[in-house]
Parts: structure tokens; sequence; C-alpha cells
């Protein structure tokens, strides 16, 4: 018997953890087992005839979020093709399914919760020619009927996937699990159905971590629900990649209110861009952290995540969720400008996800949320929050993106949130220019987009004001743009004396003797009136250096 693991990534640099953990836990009496990876973005086609030149006996399918539909499509046309051909579901789109999915559509079993103990079990049945028995986690197409879910108490009896050679380590991005579960019961989230928090032994996790950093993996992600669930462990797990690391960048999703006094000054040791830090805020409503079941003292978090600033080597992704229950759109906006004080390098706002299965989906009738039914589940509208107000909110996430997290209007976006009195109502106004002038159709080429930026400065801001606006902006787009004299935009001022000139070429013949002769360099030179650091007329020259393959450096000198 041949059993195909798969599934459909939604981009090409994703490897599967999931599978792997299967193919290595059902490598005995199971019949052969192959892991094959795809994406959404392959044509249908393409992906059924792979499928298929494999010439499985049963197909087991990994279901998530965005594979859905792409599944269920491509499990209808397996079965048209070739009726003997088993089909299983499994993964967290699967596993809370009604009891009619299985006359609804074409398939034999359906894997719900960790996949590994049930699995097995059906594979070894169906290799012995056996009818399966009932099993915890296993629902059959004879005997639908939700069963419970099976855990494995111990992880270490999960033989490693990377020690076998089953895990993609050519992709720049690998998952790596350490623990599973989560002390905490956040009723959105499908973690707070598994409050039994597991971890692989040190031993395991250092054995698999070295492997990976030999490797020179470059991004390593903990999917560690909370991973510093236990201060000592995670110090431990820390220092051993501090000791070892060679290359490898590694993210994890902390509850930053967690960390001791001990932690943080080990953090304090982190080289810069080591790590990076997801911090999930959600919200600073207490009243709507009540209602999702959500503990964790915001005070605490705030003063540790200052901490982490302050050390400024670790990235700090900070997370928020907007329409949850009991917070209106004024209320989230008061959550935005509380988180950006925190002045995180990325700040997220999405949102918030009916999952099946989770709580707060089974509590939506009673709270008055309206949801998508269809994947992603995302919220429509509530007794707090109305569509239109979530579409602004939907908007505001995307500037966030655009302007702020992507670090190319840091001058610029200073002197817009003083005006405004926020970072929140800054951007709800830019959202309302967006809307108005239709600029949310389509990608913005980063210099369409400082162009955008000028026309909304020269709509919004009086013309004896916008000055130091204007030069905010130049001055952003020269740090990110290699700006070339005669096509530069309308908004930087190039008209230098005489004298300006000669100072400009001289300084410029010095910074070119003092750099590596490889290399590409050019430069540019503004005027400005109304820089921060500086009084009265100013030039700033620009150099750029560009090598092959390599990132554009660009170096500001100020002239006086």
């Amino acid at each position: 018997m041949r059993t195909l693991l798969t599934t459909l990534h939604s981009k090409y640099i994703h490897a599967s953890l999931a599978l792997p953990y299967l193919a290595v836990f059902c490598q005995h009496d199971c019949g052969e087992l192959l892991v094959r990876e795809y994406t959404v973005h392959e044509p249908k086609e393409t992906v059924l005839a792979r499928i298929v030149e494999t010439q499985p006996d049963v197909v087991a399918f990994s279901v998530y979020l965005w594979n859905r539909v792409a599944t269920l499509e491509l499990v209808s046309c397996l079965k048209l093709i070739d009726p003997q051909i088993k089909i299983v579901l499994g993964g967290p789109e699967i596993s809370f399914e009604e009891d009619d999915f299985v006359t609804r559509h074409p398939v034999d079993a359906l894997i719900c919760g960790e996949g590994e103990l049930p699995l097995r079990h059906l594979l070894r049945a169906w290799q012995g020619d056996e009818q399966p028995e009932l099993f915890s986690g296993l629902r059959l197409a004879s005997a639908p009927t939700a069963n419970g879910r099976s855990l494995l108490d111990d992880l270490d009896q999960l033989p490693s996937p990377f020690a076998a050679g089953l895990v993609d380590l050519s992709r720049g991005l690998v998952y790596y699990e350490s623990s599973r579960g989560c002390p905490y019961d956040c009723s959105f989230c499908m973690s707070a159905l598994d409050d039994q928090v597991r971890s692989f032994s040190l031993s395991r996790i250092f054995a698999d971590l070295q492997l990976l950093i030999d490797a020179e993996v470059p991004q390593i992600k903990f999917v560690d629900r909370t991973f510093n669930y236990s201060n000592q462990r995670s110090r431990e797990i820390f220092t051993f990649i501090l000791q070892q690391n060679r290359s490898s960048h590694f993210h994890f999703e902390i509850g930053a209110h967690l960390l001791d006094e001990e932690t943080l000054q080990l953090l304090e040791t982190v080289p810069a861009d080591m790590f990076q830090f997801e911090i999930g805020v959600q919200s600073t409503l207490p009243e709507t952290l009540q209602k999702i079941g959500r503990r964790a003292s915001l005070e605490k978090l705030a003063e540790n995540v200052r901490r982490l600033r302050e050390m400024d080597n670790i990235h700090l992704h900070l997370d928020l969720i907007a329409g949850l229950p009991g917070e209106s759109y004024s209320q989230f906006l008061q959550s935005l400008d509380w988180t950006a004080q925190l002045k995180p390098q990325h700040l997220q706002v999405e949102p918030v996800k009916l999952l099946p299965g989770a709580p707060l989906r089974q509590q939506s009738e009673e709270l008055g949320l309206e949801y998508d039914p269809n994947p992603p589940y995302s919220i429509l509208r509530s007794a707090d929050i109305s569509y239109a107000e979530l579409e602004m909110l939907r908007g505001i996430s995307r500037l966030l993106d655009l302007l702020v997290n992507s670090g190319r209007f840091n001058f610029l976006l200073p002197l817009l949130t003083k005006r405004f009195n926020g970072l929140a109502a800054c951007l709800e106004d830019i959202d309302r220019y967006w809307r108005d002038e239709n600029l949310y159709q389509g990608p913005k080429p980063l210099r369409e987009t400082y162009l955008l930026m000028y026309e909304y400065l020269q709509r919004r801001v009086a013309a004896d004001e916008i000055e130091p606006y204007r030069e905010a902006l130049a001055r952003d787009c020269a740090h990110h743009e290699r700006v070339v004299g005669g096509s530069e935009p309308p908004f930087f001022n190039l008209d230098l004396s005489e004298e300006e000139q000669v100072l400009v070429r001289r300084r410029v013949k010095l910074e070119v003797a003092q750099l590596e002769r490889s290399g590409k360099i050019q430069f540019f030179a503004a005027s400005f009136n109304h820089l921060p650091e500086t009084s009265g007329r100013t030039i700033l020259l620009y150099l750029y250096r560009s090598k092959s393959k390599k990132r554009l450096r660009v170096k500001e000198v100020l002239l006086n």
C-alpha cells in the first residue's frame, strides 16, 4: 500500500512540518509513505496530474484555511479518476466538521486534532487489509460521529523528522516545534482547546536545533503557541542557541508579560537581529480581554516591551485583533495608539477569525458576532462594530504595512502623528484620502507611493505649513530610492548655489576616496531648511553604493 502525504502551501518558501512528523511516526507497518508538497498557486490540473503520477492507494491531505477550497476540489477529482483511492483529510480545517461532511465530500476518513496516533492506527489497519476499529481522533465514512482526540503524552515518542532527513531545509524557512499546547484559553484561538502543555525534552530540542544550525538554515520559526510558558526552559533554549548559532535567525511567539528579570538580562546579550519576538496584545480594553478569556497583565507587557526596545537588539512584532467582542471602532483606535507608543518594529492589525471549533465561534450568536462562513471566517460585523468600520480598519491595516512597518516613512510619520495627536487618527485620515482617490486598487511601486503621499500633503496641509512635511518626505525618499538629478520627484529642492555645488563635489571626492573601489557609486544633493538637527539652510548629500546581488546602501552626509 502506498500512501501519499500532501498539502498545498500558501507560498513556496513554506516547508511542511506536519507531513514529515506523520511520515516518521508511521514509518513501520503502514506501507510505503511519500511526502509531496505543492502550493495553492499551481494550476489544479498540474497538481492533480502530479498526485496521480505517484500511483497512490491512499492520499492524505493536510488542510488549512488557505487551502481548504482547493483541496476539496482535488478530492472530488481524484475520486472520479480512481474511485479505489482512499482519501484522508486532517488538519485544523477538518477537525470540527459536522457528521454529514462525509456525505457531502467523497472522503474515507477524517483525522481530528493531532494526527500521529490516529493516522498510524488507520494505515496499519488498511495495510493489513482490515477494517479500522474506532479510535480517538479518527472518524470514518461508516462512523462519522466526532470521537475525541488522541494526544501524545510524551513528545519524544515522535522521532525527529529532521534527523530522518524528511524536512526540506533548502527553502530558506523551517518551522520548528519544541512544545505543544498553550497554558492560556483565549476564546478566538484553537489552542484554547489544548491547555495540556507538553514539551520535547531539552536533549531532543538541542539535537534538532544543532542539525538546523549546522545546516545554516536562514530562518527558523518556532511554532510554539507561547514559547516562554516556562522561563527556565526558554532560557536554556536561548542559551543553547546563543552558544551554538552560526548565521540563523530565530522567530518566537512569546508572552511578553511572562518575561522575568533573569530572562531579560540574558536577552540583552543576543546579537542584533538574531531573534524576532511576536507578541500578541490583541486588545487593551479590559472588558474585551475578559470576554475572550485573555489573562495577561498589560502593564507588565508594556514594561517588558519597553525594556526590549531599549535593548534594540530584538525585532518586535506586536499584534492587535479587530472586531473582538465588546470593543468598538473608536476603542480599537485607542488600542492602536497604545500599542504604537511601544514603538515595535512591526505592528499588525487583523480582523478576528471565528475558526471552526474555537470557543468564540461557539459563542458567536450569544455575543452578536456575524462572520463569513467561508475561509478565513473573518468577522463581518458585531453588536459593537459595523461592517463599514471594519472595512476602515482593514484599510488602516494596509496603510500600517505600507507606511509604518515598511520603515520607509520614518521622517514624515512622526510629524503627521504629532499633527493628528496620534498614529490612529493620522492613518484614519490617510485612509479617507486613499478611499476618496480609489488608491487601494492594486500594488503601488515605492516611487509612486512617495508621489501619492506628496499629493496627500498638498491636499491636507496649508501652503504656509507644508515645508517641514515636504522635506521630511524628501528625506524618506532619498533614504530608500536612488534619486537622480533631472528625474527627481517634485518635492526635492535642487536649487544649489555655485558655492554649494563646489562643496558637494569636494565632499563626494573625499567620500569616494574612503570607500572600497568595487561596486558602483552615485550621488545626489538637495537643500533643506527645516531639519530638526540643524537650523537654517542645509545641504544633504546622499551617496548610493550598489554591488551585484546586494541591496542598495545609502549614506546621508550633512553639509553646513
